[in-house]
């Protein structure tokens, strides 16, 4: 290697490197790295390692799948599973700090009042929210925690569009659902998830409203042992003390809806938080082998060892026997559809178990990766209602 540096280096100004040789000349087009037109001497190499992590999961342990047949055992189960997904995600503070929350804005739109407003979920965190308060409910309304997914953040879901104007047409692939939830007779408090929109550093902020800030953030927190999922959660979490302070919303009845990275956020957080008294799951429900396994995602998806011990349906069971919508789009690219209904059918089970069957749904739309809702809003209007 020296001696051909050595000999290049030589080289009279002008002259030109000798010609490249005859096995470089020969090499196949389509040239995809060292293997490439390699037909020999590989009969027992595996070098996939997508292939091998599903291995791997074919042999986790998933120490606490669900197993119950009882109610009685059902519960112990989910208490036993609870606090170790609480300690996977890395734990939740243990105080409540002040809010000190701030109205920003007071809008009125037909059909609905919308505020934007701030408060803190802890010390050196602060959540930028909307609340989309119906005119003819009568009050305290029933109110949806409303969380985007990967995109452009909360403004994608109230309304306001690249340019920070007013919209009517819904667009998007998250069809402005807090508007939706508001248009069905619920209060929505849409709140902007950490990494997205105006909670980001600036150094990806300056890359335009679309980029995400998951990448730095969501390493950090791996790094201190903890997850994007739980600081998410805890934004959750701290959203309904924030309901409690309004007078307008009622705080017993609070449900929780996303799409994407937000019904993630949905997901862990109602089956870590029992005040959320109804979910809606939209593009998420699926299984970790065939989705964050299997292909490109998002860092702020993974918990780490979380195979270990459960499966996306098990963290699903936590939220039995209280109401569960899924829907799911049958061209969903990120989250495959036969995993999401594998995965709709084990939750259908603990539920059964919980005697709850009439509490859990699924629908399969034709579509992509997107919000749908036609069946998913009814049902969260109606079984907040219900309460």
């Amino acid at each position: 290697m020296a001696a051909a540096v050595a000999a290049a280096r030589a080289l009279p100004l002008g002259a030109q490197a000798p010609p490249p040789s005859d096995a470089a000349q020969d090499r196949p087009t389509g040239y995809i790295g060292p293997l490439t037109g390699i037909t020999t001497g590989l009969d027992d190499r595996r070098f996939d390692p997508v292939a091998y992590t599903r291995d791997r999961y074919s042999a986790a342990p998933r120490r606490l799948r669900f197993q119950a047949r009882t109610r009685v055992q059902a519960e112990e189960w989910q208490k036993t599973l609870r606090a170790k997904i609480t300690e996977l995600v890395g734990g939740f503070p243990s105080d409540h700090q002040p809010l000190r929350p701030v109205t920003l804005e007071t809008r009125q739109f037909p059909g609905y009042r919308r505020e934007k407003i701030a408060f803190d979920s802890r010390p050196g965190v602060s959540v930028l929210a909307y609340l989309l308060l119906p005119e003819k409910t009568q009050p305290p309304a029933a109110t949806v925690i409303c969380v985007p997914g990967h995109g452009r953040g909360v403004d994608d879901i109230v309304g306001i569009d690249e340019r920070g104007f007013d919209r009517t047409d819904k667009a998007g692939y998250q069809h402005d659902f807090a508007i939706q939830v508001a248009e069905a007779g619920m209060a929505a408090v849409a709140i902007e998830p950490m990494a997205f929109g105006c909670r980001r550093d600036p150094l990806n902020a300056r890359q335009g409203l679309s980029r995400k800030g998951c990448e730095p953030t969501a390493g950090g927190a791996l790094l201190l042992g903890e997850t994007m999922i739980a600081w998410r959660v805890w934004d959750v979490m701290r959203t309904i003390d924030y309901i409690a302070t309004r007078p307008e919303l009622n705080a017993n009845r609070v449900g929780c809806m996303g799409i994407s990275g937000g019904g993630t956020a949905t997901l862990f957080s109602a089956a870590l938080e029992p005040r959320i008294r109804a979910a809606m799951v939209s593009g998420y429900l699926n299984t970790f082998r065939d989705s964050i396994g299997s292909l490109a995602h998002c860092i702020d998806n993974y918990v780490p060892g979380i195979l270990n011990w459960a499966e996306m349906h098990d963290i699903a069971g936590l939220i039995a026997p209280r109401p569960l919508f899924v829907e799911s789009g049958e061209k969903d690219s990120i989250f495959p559809i036969a995993a999401s209904i594998e995965s709709f059918t084990q939750v259908r089970e603990i539920y059964g178990v919980f005697q709850a069957a009439d509490r859990v749904e699924q629908e399969v739309f034709p579509g992509e990766h997107s919000f749908w809702g036609k069946r998913g809003i009814p049902f969260m209007a109606r079984q907040l209602s219900a309460i």
